[in-house]
């Protein structure tokens, strides 16, 4: 993303007179504070990461963070996109880059939202220079992480298979998930199997071991019962029904 950002910021007269404006997908404030969603924290993370990486580049424009397509008659996360982009040309922000920083793809939030509605609100505040960073799509890098993404998750998908999250049983090897991740990132070692957790009760792992012993035992009765007609069927007198 900060990729996108610098490249575009390339597209204005003074890059450096920027105001990034980064704007998130809403959710209603409820989700946040009362299920303890934690979109609003992780939200404000990545914007921080993403500056992060933009100073190490010498870029050091303002920036804000909103959220937008809230609808209905509840609260949502604030500060909402559209009333900041008001204050923004209020306080005299005379060039604006949108940054759609919650979305992977282009859609209507993107294209017609932020595009078409806002940039129309911006111009109308006196914001005299609008532009937008793409969203990542299919951008070599972010394909690439997603990428790495899958491989260092398939060695637990057989883990997760038999799971039972309740009883919170182990996915993952026992140790340090941040340093087997970082082992793998700068030396691509192969990580280890995940190490799976046994628990006494009805669990989906007990469960599908006992459905398989129990077959089992069901194929060696049939067996007896055909080779030596001395098993239990024969003795309570049902199998001879069927012949």
């Amino acid at each position: 993303m900060a990729n996108l950002i610098e490249k575009e910021l390339q597209k204005f007269d003074n890059p450096e007179k920027v105001v990034i404006f980064f704007s998130a997908h809403g959710v209603p404030l409820a989700y946040v504070e009362e299920a303890g969603d934690p979109y609003k924290a992780e939200m404000e993370e990545c914007v921080d990461l993403i500056i992060e990486e933009l100073e190490k580049r010498k870029i050091t424009n303002a920036y804000t963070l909103a959220y937008q397509s809230r609808v209905g008659p509840v609260e949502w996360l604030k500060p909402y996109t559209d009333e900041t982009i008001v204050e923004l040309g209020r306080k005299g922000v005379k060039s604006l880059l949108a940054v759609p920083i919650s979305f992977v793809s282009e859609h209507i939030e993107t294209l017609e939202e932020i595009d078409v509605e806002y940039k129309e609100l911006a111009l109308e505040s006196g914001i005299e220079n609008w532009g937008r960073v793409p969203a990542l799509g299919c951008e070599p890098m972010f394909i690439s992480d997603l990428a790495d993404a899958v491989i260092e998750s398939l060695p637990y998908v057989g883990a997760m298979a038999v799971s039972n999250l309740e009883a919170r049983q182990s996915l993952v090897p026992l140790g340090s998930v941040e340093e087997l991740l970082a082992v793998y990132d700068s030396q691509r070692r192969e990580l280890p199997p995940p190490v799976t957790v046994w628990e006494w009760g009805w669990t989906k792992s007990a469960e599908t071991w006992n459905g398989r012993a129990a077959m089992l035992a069901v194929l060696v009765l049939l067996v007896l019962e055909v080779t030596t007609g001395e098993g239990f069927l024969h003795q309570w007198g049902i199998l001879p029904l069927f012949r």
